[in-house]
């Protein structure tokens, strides 16, 4: 006769216990590197492999999709006007070797106190906690710097897999902003 499957330390009726399984919860290492201004430049002109070859690194395709090429032009104005914002950019998410998405913030925290974050997962690496990786690695830099007490993210409300990413990480609905909904969680800094 076929034994059901048990559970960790569960009896058997004829007195066997199961064994204890460890569970490893899976961890990502999530590196986040700075797009200085000739990577940026690059990337907004759709130049995938100059942008690679100033970064040494391969990065992934959808860097240069309209939507992001938009984002790398936005950014690098932001340094132009601002070059000591640089910490408070944007950078390539990098686990291993391979780079994964991107993720940084949209500026210097404001006289508030919070600062907002954006990330994105290459389409070839989603679903494997890369995007919780870096939105932990966000949390990790805001909390470090002194200024800051809130990190902000404004997530589409149709966007049910960022809004998934932020879950468990401290983010509370702080309310809306036309489509979008606006998250924040407090860090450990200025207050």
């Amino acid at each position: 006769m076929r034994r059901r499957g048990l559970l960790d330390g569960e009896r058997a009726p004829d007195g066997l216990t199961a064994p204890r399984v460890r569970r490893v919860r899976h961890s990502v290492i999530m590196e986040l590197v700075a797009l200085p201004s000739p990577v940026l430049a690059a990337l907004s002109r759709g130049d995938l492999a100059g942008a690679g070859e100033l970064l040494g690194r391969a990065l992934p395709g959808y860097f240069v999709d309209a939507e992001l090429r938009h984002v790398w032009g936005l950014r690098l104005d932001q340094l132009t006007f601002d070059p000591a914002s640089a910490g408070w950019g944007i950078h390539v998410a990098v686990t291993g070797d391979v780079a994964v998405g991107h993720g940084g913030f949209h500026g210097r925290p404001g006289s508030d106190g919070a600062v907002e974050i954006g990330y994105s997962v290459a389409p070839a690496h989603r679903r494997r906690g890369h995007g919780k990786a870096i939105v932990r690695e966000l949390l990790r830099r805001a909390g470090a710097a002194p200024e800051v007490r809130t990190v902000r993210a404004v997530i589409d409300r149709d966007n049910a897999a960022s809004i998934a990413t932020i879950g468990g990480l401290g983010f509370a609905g702080a309310g809306e902003r036309g489509r979008d909904l606006v998250f924040e969680a407090p860090v450990g800094g200025g207050g």
